[in-house]
This record gives C-alpha cells, structure tokens and sequence, in this order.
C-alpha cells in the first residue's frame, strides 16, 4: 500500500465522495455465475429467438418473481430462466452482456463461473456452452482490456458420479477454464460428497473452490479445507461461528468471495445493516466484494459495494481500498497483472483530492 493515501481525509469528503470512489475503483469480480447475469429482457429475447415457452406473461410479472425465502426457491426461478440457453451463439449473448456492465464497474479482472450440468442434462452440448463463454471472455479483453476466465462449477445436489461425467466431457476444452467449483443446494450436501471429483481436478492442475458456509455450517467450511483442499471459499460468512475456523482463514489467507446484497435476497441476513462483512474483516479476513446472480439479487458489483458502504457506516475508504486488493490477491491472476491493478488502486486512492 502507497503511504501517500489519506483514508481520514477521504472518508471526511463524506458518503457521496466516497460512493463514487467505489464506482471508479479498479477491482475484480470473483464470485458471479454467468447464469446468474441473465436479465429478464434478455431471457424473453433468447426465448423468442429459440422458441422456448415461457410460464411469464412478461419482463415484469418474471422479476415479480423474484421474491425469494431461502436458496431454493431462488435456483427454481434461476434454472428455469437458463431454459432459454440453447446455442453457442446465446452463451456468448449471455457473458457479453455480463462483461459489459463489468467493464463499467471498473472490474479488470473477473472469474466466472458456469454451471453446464445445468444445460448437458436439457441436451445441450458442453461445446456449445463453453465456447460461447470462452469467445465473449476473448472479447472483453479485446474492446475493454478486462481479464475474464471460466470456473466450471459442479451441482452439489446432483451426483458425484455426474460431476465426474462432466468433467471429463469438458476435458476436450480445457484451456477454456481454470478451476472448478462447487455451487447449487447447500444443505444436505457437505462438501465431502465431492472428495474424489475435486481430488481429480487438482491432478490436473485446475485450481478448485467451493461454496460453503452461505446456508450450510461452518462445518462445511472445514470439509472444503480439508478435504477437497479449496484456494477459496465462497461466500463463507458463517465461518464467525467458529472461532478456530475464523482464525485458521486469517492465518491461511483463505480468501472469502462475500455477495452482500445475495446474502439479504436469500435471507441469510435480514437486512444490511446487519451483514457481517466488517466483522470478516476486523478478523483479518481475506473477504472480498462480489455480485453472485445480479440479475436476481439487485444489483452488479458496484452496487454491492455502494449499498454496502451505505448500509453500515463503519466502513470508510480504508475498508474500500482492503477490499479491492483484496480480490486482486485473492484472484487466480499472474502475479504481474495483480502488481499492476494493485498499483493502479493506489494511484486512484492517492489522487483523491
């Protein structure tokens, strides 16, 4: 950190000033499933053009929908929204229309994730799926400089068998992606039920995360540490009811990939006022800000870190810029790009009058 940032005189700018220091920040975007990006205008215009039946009348009667009471009845709405994906041509649409609005949040770096369980089992197949997100992520480096890479996740409410099916499917287009993860239904599916599927994908080399500790306990925070031997863990802010374990992820630099507005959407906490991002990081915890499924839970990542920032008032510029270097060190980046994001997060902070 450049010792020519003055976090007290920023945070004496006041709330706006800091607000927009968030926006124009340079950050990346490490927790967001592609899927999750799917905005109702665009599914009803993929429905149209794939002659896919839709059981909304329309945009807002499907965003009308959007209520959600816990994760489940989000991934009803979320995988019958994926429906409308058929072809190469509307995985890239999808990811295109993602790394737009990514490129406007000031993201330069972002991992996606991409569920292709989700769209093999309706008969479509993984080229298809993978290759539409891989050209679009070509693109966002292209037109906006922006650093995109593929994380193939598995269902954890399907089999293990069926994620080794798919892992071996996707093997073909490996250079399409650089880890794989563990995402879907929580509860009932500790992390151990995937110890063999994750031990293969780290034979061969691919980095491996895992959701955990978002419904489920921070048991299961531990059985991804342990036992499928994550860089990552995401979500994971239920890793404070566990003392040791929150010790353990500071002393190990486990980053946690936290979705404030999600965690509200699907009532993990009740408002955001009382989420627990500051707890995480007065713990010394490697947290950073992410979007999860934008489209359903209200907003991209500057609108995580803008209403987040609102919401408790605790966290001022300091807090702003840890988070930022956070997700650079947190990434799966060359050390050289993750040098020079950092030190242009520095030079927006210094410049600050």
């Amino acid at each position: 950190m450049t010792t020519a940032i003055d976090f007290d005189r920023i945070d004496a700018r006041g709330p706006a000033a800091l607000a927009s220091l968030l926006r124009r920040m340079p950050k990346a975007e490490l927790h967001v499933h592609v899927e999750g990006t799917l905005e109702p205008e665009l599914i009803f215009r993929l429905a149209e053009r794939n002659r896919v039946p839709l059981a909304y009348p329309g945009v807002e009667a499907l965003r009308a929908a959007y209520a959600f009471t816990d994760l489940q009845s989000f991934l009803d709405v979320y995988y019958a929204g994926a429906g409308v994906l058929r072809h190469e041509a509307d995985f890239f649409d999808m990811a295109w229309a993602y790394f737009e609005r990514a490129a406007a949040d000031n993201v330069v770096h972002a991992e996606v994730f991409f569920d292709p369980q989700t769209h093999t089992e309706r008969g479509v197949p993984i080229e298809a799926v993978i290759v539409g997100l891989h050209h679009a992520c070509q693109r966002a480096h292209q037109e906006f400089g922006l650093s995109a890479k593929l994380i193939l996740c598995f269902l954890r409410h399907l089999s293990e068998d069926a994620a080794f099916a798919t892992l071996e499917q996707a093997l073909p287009y490996r250079d399409h992606f650089i880890g794989v993860g563990l995402d879907s239904s929580e509860r009932g599916h500790p992390p151990e039920k995937f110890a063999r599927v994750f031990a293969r994908a780290r034979e061969l080399g691919l980095h491996v995360v895992a959701h955990a500790g978002e419904e489920g306990p921070p048991a299961y925070i531990r059985g991804a540490l342990v036992v499928l031997r994550v860089e990552r863990i995401d979500h994971g802010v239920r890793c404070v009811e566990d003392p040791a374990l929150v010790e353990r992820l500071a002393r190990e630099r486990v980053p946690l990939t936290v979705c404030p507005l999600s965690n509200v959407k699907l009532c993990v906490f009740p408002s955001l006022e009382r989420h627990n991002l500051p707890a995480l990081l007065d713990a010394g915890l490697v947290a950073t800000v992410n979007s999860d499924d934008p489209a359903y839970f209200g907003g991209y990542v500057n609108d995580n870190f803008v209403q987040t920032f609102a919401a408790l008032p605790q966290l001022g510029a300091r807090h702003a810029w840890q988070l930022a270097a956070n997700s650079f060190e947190a990434s799966f980046a060359p050390e050289a790009d993750k040098r020079r994001w950092a030190a242009e997060l520095d030079r927006v902070f210094a410049a600050e009058p």
